[in-house]
């Protein structure tokens, strides 16, 4: 039973106390199971199903759908980080976020399955994104709460690894039952709800000694906004997190079709090769976050590691347009494995220096996660439009090189940030 108690590591605004290896990685593999419900469909499965609501042009049917999904958590992660901070109950008060949030992800993922067009493929879709960010606001929280501030890099290493883990995790699940849509969205939905139970179950989640202010509705519409000019470098660093977001999302949201229409390889085909590409990706990310977060903790430097992987990724995606054939993908997948490795494993950690308000942690961290949902709105409709220069769908080299040009525009970003070195 969770009971408020006195001051304690896990009540105090700002966390001081270590945390054990067996946290880091029970909250790893939540973050894996999460990642892998969520992002499996946006990396293959959808593109998959896509393609069998609308052969002749898939990407439009992604263009619609992932935008509308897309407002669940634009929404959803915010408020539900908002809320959680003020719950209160005898199981914790990110425990029920976490729970409930990856049920109502799976339910959404079987209803994705089954979805026999477009309109309801959509409504699906936002049922995923109002569960997922239901957990993930929880989630994030926590690492917040409890994790103190020497630990903080080794710890975003751990939530980055589990976070690409998943998805090289995802797409071979998509290449291994792409004969079957239903288990290609509901298995991995599944294994996320196993994943998120083993955490609460073996985690802490301690009431703090006060309670929240009384709700008003001022409380509601200021979950949406944290001002970036009383607080620049949470300003600075949430640009930082959208601009890199979008840059991989103009070309992870069509990685498949790439492959097919730009590579001319049949689906076949596609499909283990994107895996390749994906596992190439995870295997240069291994080696980058190996030392990234411990460096980072070591030399007590966040933003060169942070502005230096979003330009090195850059230039990946500007590998990958003039690409001809599967080993320049592959060399490009490994120059952004390694290059968002690093970005993954101190990004947290520098997020987490910056905010505003320790004492709201879900709040201010559900803000920021609006940075990664928006991407998923634009960047399908942002990606149509450089496809579609000069006629059709097929233009990859402009969506690659506007791509690049985000991620440059991201690691410029990070460098005004005070707060943090």
């Amino acid at each position: 039973m969770t009971t408020r108690i006195p001051a304690h590591p896990f009540t105090t605004a700002v966390a001081t106390a270590r945390v054990s290896n067996w946290y880091i990685a029970a909250i790893g593999l939540a973050q894996f199971g999460i990642f892998i419900a969520i992002l499996s469909p946006v990396m293959v499965s959808m593109q998959l199903k896509a393609q069998v609501l609308n052969p002749d042009n898939p990407a439009a049917v992604l263009a619609v759908v992932l935008p509308i999904g897309t407002i669940g958590a634009v929404i959803g992660n915010p408020l539900w980080g908002m809320l959680s901070d003020r719950t209160r109950t005898r199981w914790g008060r990110r425990r029920p976020w976490l729970l409930g949030g990856s049920i109502v992800l799976a339910l959404g993922l079987a209803w994705v399955s089954v979805a026999p067009d477009v309109t309801t493929l959509a409504i699906a879709w936002l049922v995923c994104q109002l569960g997922s960010n239901a957990a993930f606001a929880a989630l994030v929280a926590n690492f917040a709460d409890n994790v103190p501030e020497h630990q903080r890099g080794k710890a975003s290493s751990v939530l980055g690894l589990a976070q690409n883990v998943s998805i090289l995790a995802g797409t071979y699940v998509a290449a291994w039952f792409a004969w079957s849509l239903p288990l290609v969205f509901i298995l991995p939905g599944l294994f996320g709800v196993l994943c998120v139970v083993v955490y609460v179950i073996v985690t802490p989640d301690r009431l703090p000694e006060n309670r929240p202010k009384p709700f008003r509705f001022t409380t509601l519409v200021s979950t949406f906004w944290t001002n970036p000019i009383r607080n620049p470098d949470f300003g600075f660093a949430w640009w930082s997190r959208f601009l890199i977001t979008l840059a991989s999302f103009l070309f992870t949201t069509f990685r498949l079709l790439y492959m097919e229409d730009h590579l001319k390889l049949p689906t076949s085909a596609a499909v283990p090769a994107v895996a390749t590409g994906v596992l190439i990706y995870t295997i240069a990310l291994f080696v980058a976050i190996a030392f990234s977060g411990w460096l980072s903790d070591k030399l007590n430097r966040r933003k060169v590691f942070v502005a230096g992987s979003t330009l090195l990724f850059g230039v990946g995606l500007v590998v990958l347009a003039f690409a001809n054939d599967v080993g320049h993908f592959y060399v490009a997948e490994g120059i952004m494995g390694f290059a968002f490795g690093i970005y993954v494993a101190v990004d947290n950690a520098l997020i987490v220096d910056v905010l505003p308000d320790p004492e709201k942690p879900g709040k201010d961290l559900g803000v920021i996660n609006i940075a990664n949902s928006l991407p998923q709105s634009f960047g399908a409709a942002i990606g149509l439009f450089f496809l579609s220069i000069g006629g059709g769908t097929q233009n990859y080299p402009a969506l690659l090189w506007a791509a690049g040009i985000i991620a440059l525009i991201g690691a410029v970003v990070v460098l005004p940030i005070k707060k943090v070195r």
